[in-house]
Parts: structure tokens; C-alpha cells; sequence
């Protein structure tokens, strides 16, 4: 499957964000979901991920009731709703795809296709 992320750029330290990634290729309904992210000089980590029903999904503490994680299966669309953001928030968002058949992960090698990043600073 192939994704492709968008929505990011410059906002103020409380306020909101949405970034979406749209995918293309294989059936969507039959991957979980993953956003991933990227500071300047620091590893890449998980943000939230979302099964292929939409029916459970998990979040970083970081993220925790601020974010959510969303999927519309007949846009071929995941979402992220970035509430309260804060300048710690500020990193590249990647998307991520992995097979239906497995659980929800966390960990980056058990996702299997990834988009290009979008950015996203807050400023305080």
C-alpha cells in the first residue's frame, strides 16, 4: 500500500492540527494504521496507531488525550487531530501501514509501508 501524508505546518503552542494520509495500492480496511514521529536529532517514535476497523486504538503517553487517531476505510483516509499541541510536538509525522491479520504495534519494523512525512512546528 502506498500512503501519502499531508496537513502539516506552523501553529501556535494550544492550538490544533489535523494531518491525513491517504493510501493507495492494496485494500485499506485490511491494514492497521500508525503515526509515527521524528524530532530534529532524535529517533523516530510511535504517536498512535488505530486497528482496521477503527474499533480499538493506542497512543503514546505523550499524546494521551490530546490526540486522536481516526480512519475513514471508504476515503482510503487516516487521521490525526492534534489538540493543545505544544512545542515538544514539533517533529516530521509519518503514517504507516501494517497487515490487519497481526495486533496493533508500536514498534517501527512491524510496520511495512510508510509515507514521505509531513512536518509540523508549534511555536511558543
Amino acid at each position: 500500500v502506498q500512503l501519502q501524508a499531508s496537513g502539516g505546518g506552523l501553529v501556535q503552542a494550544g492550538g490544533s492540527l489535523r494531518l491525513s494520509c491517504v493510501a493507495s495500492g492494496r485494500t485499506f480496511s485490511n491494514y492497521h494504521m500508525g503515526w509515527f514521529r521524528q524530532a530534529p536529532g532524535k529517533e523516530r517514535e510511535f504517536v498512535a496507531a488505530i486497528t482496521w476497523s477503527g474499533g480499538s486504538t493506542h497512543y503514546a503517553d505523550s499524546v494521551k488525550g490530546r490526540f486522536t487517531i481516526s480512519r475513514d476505510n471508504a476515503k482510503r483516509t487516516v487521521y490525526l487531530q492534534m489538540n493543545n499541541v505544544e512545542p515538544k510536538d514539533t517533529a516530521v509525522y509519518y503514517c504507516a501501514a501494517r497487515p490487519g491479520t497481526y495486533g496493533l504495534a508500536t514498534m517501527m519494523h512491524m510496520y511495512d509501508s510508510w509515507g514521505q512525512g509531513t512536518q509540523v512546528t508549534v511555536s511558543s
